[in-house]
């Protein structure tokens, strides 16, 4: 059966034409559009493109912060029977973005104001590029920039005549036709494409509704990216077909002014439902216990006595109450009313739950939202599986776990050598399902090594318990996980700083969730010495100074790849390390932090040097020349 975005968007406006879809606040207050005057929109802007030039089969790159316009602008590309290349807008343009744009040779971009310098810096370098169309009205425009409100115009023109020609090529489009690419983090410095079609994400929608249950009286105020698919299919692909409710943050001047506007919007807006990413859940809690703290000693210790009592209610949420709990349920209706409910207010007074997508949540962060009668409900997925592949819900859930797998969705857990592993045991998380991905754009290796028969090997470590739970335990392989859940490959980078330095056996970057990225290196001690002597002869190598001046140089070899350094650009400067363990010695294979084939056993690096990591995470350690690394030299 035909299940195309298309078709899903047309049935969707069949049955909910009156009733609001998406809202944009451009000026002082939030404006409503239908779904019927969504797809006016859309055949206008997709008429448009078809008159501009775009062909069926073509890849148009859209760089955009979250508006209406994104997602009319998707829409309309996909009418025309072209793919979108939705690319983030913290993206470089020096390396990121030009590759990404060459590599999925992307005919026409479709841009942001505040996007469009970074376009002019790089065209020069994208020849395949006949046309920028740009969201925001321009003073001027430079070659090839076209205002989409002139595309707007052409496909009124377009539909007086043709609109049967708009018709045929939309339901030309096919389940297996390619939607999106979208680029993720590769096995080196360069990242792959994930080609997914029309039916991997309708596919996903119907999966992952009965988890999360979304109704038409339910809205969602998108803070997530829309670039990445979680955006697409818990961001607003799932809200469409169900007829439900979509808002996009107020966009500002800069990026931290619409990271601003979240709060406000919320208030505002008053959302039912919130895609979130921890970094964003520890701002939220962050806000909430200012807010208590400046109500004064009684208030602060109120309320957290109220916590306490709910943690020790609430336990995992699955569980929760039980025998003799009757008085804690008492006490927490009374905080409830004296407390929570006035901290809900303050998020809107209307939010049901979150869904936390990207990096594992804290099970602390957890029960606090849970406690405070705001479920964050952690979810699991990557963007190779459309993404969504298991979920808690307000039906189900269980605290600390990603939740029950999504419907018609097959799973294993398999060790290293793809063997199936019995229930309980730790493995790679392994998922076969119409969620799949096409594979990896011009990338047929990399997608044989991920995609075989079928399953998708996901690269993740985790466990199914007894009842059903999913656990996601951090990296089967060797991806680097930031704080708001992107992943990055790290071989690349630290195979190439080691091989361009004589200074640098070694190395190891960790980013594990958190704020910044590590490194533990393994020093060449000998060539080390030399620098010393050659620059310092009067130093003794065994004299404190020898060792700073020698720690000095490390930093100064990985500061050369960032700011103005001679290699700055090589590499996206958030996955090069803030901060820096020396080790005493080398990773071997007599000491097992090496494998047969001589490849660094991550897991046990990071459980023998955790003590080392943890350091690393503090404000001594930014600063290379500490006891720690003068005692490893």
């Amino acid at each position: 059966m035909k299940k195309t975005i298309i078709d899903f968007f047309e049935e969707s406006v069949d049955k909910y034409g009156n009733n609001t879809f998406l809202w944009e606040k451009k000026t002082t207050a939030y404006e409503p559009i239908t779904f019927n005057q969504t797809r006016e929109q859309v055949y206008r802007l997709a008429a448009g493109l078809i008159q501009t030039g775009v062909r069926s089969g073509d890849k148009i790159a859209l760089l955009s912060e979250g508006r209406n316009n994104w997602i009319i602008g998707e829409l309309g590309i996909l009418y025309t029977g072209a793919a979108n290349v939705p690319l983030s807008i913290k993206l470089e343009e020096s390396n990121d973005l030009i590759f990404r744009l060459q590599h999925s040779e992307s005919r026409f971009i479709i841009v942001s104001g505040n996007q469009l310098k970074k376009i002019r810096r790089i065209i020069s370098s994208l020849p395949l590029i006949e046309k920028i169309f740009v969201f925001d009205p321009q003073d001027s425009y430079e070659s090839k920039e076209i205002w989409i409100g002139e595309i707007f115009a052409a496909g009124d023109e377009f539909l007086k005549t043709n609109k049967d020609e708009l018709i045929t090529r939309s339901r030309a489009v096919q389940n297996d036709d390619l939607a999106t690419i979208t680029y993720t983090s590769g096995t080196t410095a360069d990242p792959k494409g994930v080609c997914l079609s029309h039916r991997n994400y309708t596919a996903n929608v119907e999966q992952a509704v009965a988890l999360i249950a979304i109704t038409p009286k339910d809205s969602n105020l998108i803070i997530i990216p829309l670039d990445h698919c979680f955006g697409h299919v818990a961001g607003f692909y799932a809200f469409m077909h169900y007829g439900a409710n979509v808002a996009t943050v107020q966009v500002g001047k800069t990026g931290s002014e619409t990271i601003k506007n979240i709060p406000i919007n919320i208030k505002e807006f008053q959302p039912t439902v919130i895609m979130s990413v921890p970094a964003l859940a520890k701002n939220f809690r962050k806000n909430i216990e200012s807010t208590i703290e400046k109500k004064g000693k009684l208030i602060k210790k109120l309320f957290n006595h109220a916590l306490k009592t709910a943690y020790s209610y609430n336990k995992e949420g699955y569980n929760k109450g039980g025998r003799n709990q009757t008085g804690k349920r008492l006490l927490l209706f009374i905080y409830d009313k004296l407390l929570f409910a006035k901290v809900r207010k303050g998020m809107g007074g209307k939010l049901r739950f979150f869904i936390g997508g990207g990096a594992l949540l804290d099970i602390e962060l957890q029960r606090f939202f849970y406690a405070i009668g705001i479920p964050m409900f952690q979810g699991y997925g990557l963007s190779e599986a459309t993404p969504i592949i298991s979920a808690n819900g307000i039906r189900k859930h269980k605290l600390g776990s990603s939740g029950t797998l999504v419907a018609n969705l097959e799973l294993k857990i398999c060790d290293t050598e793809g063997k199936e592993l019995p229930l309980g045991e730790k493995g790679e998380i392994v998922v076969k399902g119409e969620n799949v991905m096409l594979g990896y754009w011009k990338n047929p290796e990399a997608t044989k090594q991920t995609v075989i028969d079928g399953w998708l090997y996901t690269g993740d470590l985790g466990y199914m318990d007894k009842d059903g739970f999913l656990y996601v335990l951090g990296r089967f392989k060797s991806l680097l996980i930031s704080s708001d859940g992107e992943k990055y490959s790290p071989e690349g980078i630290e195979e190439g700083i080691c091989d361009k330095s004589k200074y640098i056996e070694q190395m190891v970057l960790y980013n594990n969730q958190n704020p910044y990225t590590v490194a533990l290196i393994v020093p060449n001690k000998e060539q080390l010495k030399r620098h010393v002597e050659e620059t310092n002869p009067s130093l003794s190598w065994e004299s404190k100074e020898a060792k700073e001046a020698a720690l000095l140089k490390i930093q100064d070899i990985i500061n050369r790849y960032k700011g103005s350094g001679i290699y700055a650009g090589e590499y996206p400067e958030r996955w090069l390390p803030a901060a820096i363990a020396v080790l005493p010695e080398a990773f071997t294979e007599q000491n097992q932090l090496l494998n047969s084939s001589l490849k660094m056993v991550r897991g046990k690096i990071e459980e023998r040097y955790k003590d080392r990591l943890d350091y690393l995470y503090t404000s001594e350690a930014k600063n290379i020349v500490n006891p720690y690394n003068l005692e490893a030299l």
